[in-house]
């Protein structure tokens, strides 16, 4: 995998980790999340954990679709267009 698959894969996953997070916790509290009955996480942990799991779910969809695609599409250099 050359470096501008890797971009096509992080940089998009990167941006929708971010709305995600906003949409996300904007709307639930991260102190009203409790993990295994008893713990409870500071709100700069669950909002981190929650941007770092939101970019691995969107890296993984986008990775995914990127290796579904036909080879001849994302193995041209962006230069190769012009």
């Amino acid at each position: 995998m050359n470096r501008h698959a890797l971009m096509w894969i992080l940089w998009p996953s990167f941006l929708l980790a971010g709305v995600g997070s906003a949409i996300v916790f904007a709307l639930v509290d991260p102190h009203d999340i409790v993990v295994f009955g008893s713990l409870h996480f500071s709100r700069e942990v669950v909002y981190t954990a929650g941007f770092f799991i939101f970019w691995l779910a969107t890296a993984l969809s986008s990775a995914l679709t990127l290796f579904m695609a036909p080879p001849e599409a994302w193995s041209k250099q962006p230069d190769d267009a012009l």
